[in-house]
């Protein structure tokens, strides 16, 4: 059971995400919070799986309860937002968000974005990725030197992360290095865990930040 709170400050979104989300079999809503610092509270208290959190909230905002509920917790954050280019994209995967959820999303993505997201997978769609890198682009690239090889990971895993970063899923991955799918999950899954990494939106920022890749490659 994928135990989740909703953080909206708007009541209407909180009842119909709960309404959606509480027809699945494998989903309990477990509390909502109207604001931040509720949020914060009640992540703590009841230590949900998914917390779906809202950007813009009164007290304090969506970003900064990230932050501090990451810092505590093992929960996996989705925001919410009204515009899938948000300028709060680059600084909520830095904080530690796992993907993103428009809110005029159908029922159906909101219960597969809360599956993918409790499940360990970034939920990145193409778009938001774009305004990551155009994000670093802006900001003058990596702030460390290019590193061209990490020694922490093998060279395909590096090739692999490489890819991640360019907002290619497993499939198309394996596509294009010639594997099977099952392999790219396998060193998706080392390169996270020899990285220290929660999942791939981290590793799309690390990989950034780190000068792996560059924008514009």
């Amino acid at each position: 059971m994928i135990r989740v709170l909703i953080a909206d400050d708007q009541g209407m979104v909180r009842t119909g995400f709960t309404a959606f989300l509480g027809t699945q079999p494998d989903i309990e809503v477990v509390g909502e919070a109207v604001n931040g610092l509720e949020a914060v509270a009640r992540a703590a208290e009841l230590r949900p799986d998914v917390v779906l959190m809202d950007v813009r909230m009164p007290e304090m905002d969506g970003l900064e309860a990230t932050r501090l509920v990451l810092a505590h917790t093992p929960t996996k954050i989705l925001i919410l937002t009204t515009f899938d280019l948000d300028d709060y994209v680059y600084e909520a995967l830095r904080a530690g968000a796992s993907g993103f959820l428009l809110k005029d999303a159908s029922a159906q993505q909101l219960v597969e974005a809360v599956r993918v997201v409790a499940a360990g997978e970034a939920l990145l769609a193409p778009s938001v990725t774009k305004r990551l890198i155009s994000e670093f682009a802006r900001l003058g690239g990596p702030r460390t030197p290019s590193v061209r090889r990490l020694p922490d990971l093998t060279e395909r895993e590096t090739e692999v992360l490489a890819l991640i970063a360019q907002g290619l899923s497993n499939g198309e991955i394996a596509g294009r290095l010639i594997v099977s799918e099952q392999t790219v999950k396998t060193h998706v899954g080392r390169i996270l865990a020899k990285l220290g990494l929660r999942d791939r939106a981290q590793a799309i920022v690390f990989a950034y930040e780190t000068g792996l890749v560059r924008p514009g490659e």
